[in-house]
């Protein structure tokens, strides 16, 4: 499998620079076998019927993102990755970054350069890097969005559960109001957590998709949530591709959930074999050749999906983290 299969064009203007001013006034696209509809997300409870559970990932996103200088005065950018067993795995913008160099933050905070790991750098900190992020840091945003105050708005409303350099997007078009509209229908919204790390937003490199190699991400399922999902009447709805990475990662052979808290480095792409019986996807427009068109075409299918890219953009659909959303139905 080919991962130029999975590329298109897309016009600069159609990537969502900022969120509406009311997140549940984005466009929603409903896509099944035979059908495609363009509405406004507000409707999705339209689709969701009394007995029917909606699956949340509710992670929320650190304040991940430091600045500082190096010895010359040169600027860097530093986002704060992964712990590992001797430092943190960081993405560090800034140049000719050498092992043992002590990066100046604010506050006098300090980092220093351990080693370079592929693309990667394992730093450690003057201090608890926690603490350091909740001192100076500021929530990372993602490289195509150029507007700095759509920060705030990063976030999903109900994020909880502190650990991700990324928002599960899809959530983003959720307000207090419509979760209280979609419980009040019997049906019992259920929270999972995936910790979004590198590992979503790492680029394929390999043109051969199977050769690509997920790194992992630490993801829980509670008992309490697995016994909802497990014991449903209805159908199951799933909010987002890492809500549906982390069912799929704690499902067994008959589909059942399984609570557990762990590590998921699966990676889903046209031809996986699902456990988990989802029946409905909400998600976002993805980047192209990444790891979430290749999960949700695994989904949905390649040629459905491209086909409704396509449609999105002839509608001028917004597209990726704070942009328009689909409902995949199955």
């Amino acid at each position: 499998m080919l991962l130029s299969d999975f590329d298109y064009d897309l016009p600069k203007e159609l990537i969502a620079q900022r969120p509406l001013d009311v997140r549940s006034s984005s466009k929603l696209m409903i896509c099944s076998d035979n059908h495609m509809k363009h509405t406004t997300f507000d409707h999705i409870i339209d689709y969701l019927q009394q007995g029917d559970v909606l699956v949340l990932n509710n992670t929320k996103v650190k304040q991940a993102l430091l600045h500082g200088n190096k010895a010359s005065g040169g600027k860097i950018e530093i986002l704060v990755g992964e712990k590992k067993e001797n430092g943190y795995l960081c993405s560090v913008k800034g140049k000719h970054l050498k092992e043992g160099a002590v990066l100046q933050l604010a506050k006098g905070y300090q980092a220093t350069v351990i080693e370079k790991r592929e693309d990667k750098f394992l730093l450690t900190f003057s201090a608890a890097a926690e603490k350091i992020m909740n001192d100076i840091g500021q929530p990372p945003l993602p490289p195509y969005i150029k507007q700095t105050a759509a920060a705030e708005r990063y976030q999903t409303v109900y994020a909880k559960q502190l650990g991700s350099i990324a928002a599960p997007t899809a959530g983003l078009h959720l307000t207090p109001t419509l979760l209280e509209e979609i419980r009040k229908k019997g049906v019992p919204v259920v929270s999972v957590t995936l910790h979004v790390s590198y590992a979503t937003f790492n680029p394929i490199k390999t043109e051969q998709v199977e050769d690509h190699r997920m790194q992992q991400e630490e993801f829980e399922i509670s008992k309490a949530a697995a016994d909802t999902i497990n014991r449903r009447k209805g159908r199951m709805f799933v909010v987002g591709t890492t809500s549906l990475k982390t069912l799929e990662s704690s499902c067994d052979d008959r589909g059942r959930v399984i609570p557990q808290r762990s590590l998921s480095s699966l990676f889903i792409y046209p031809g996986h074999q699902f456990k988990v019986k989802i029946d409905g996807l909400v998600t976002n427009f993805h980047l192209p050749k990444s790891t979430l068109l290749l999960l949700v075409s695994a989904y949905f299918g390649k040629e459905k999906i491209m086909h409704a890219y396509a449609e999105a953009i002839k509608h001028s659909y917004r597209f990726f983290s704070f942009g328009d959303a689909m409902l995949l139905l199955k």
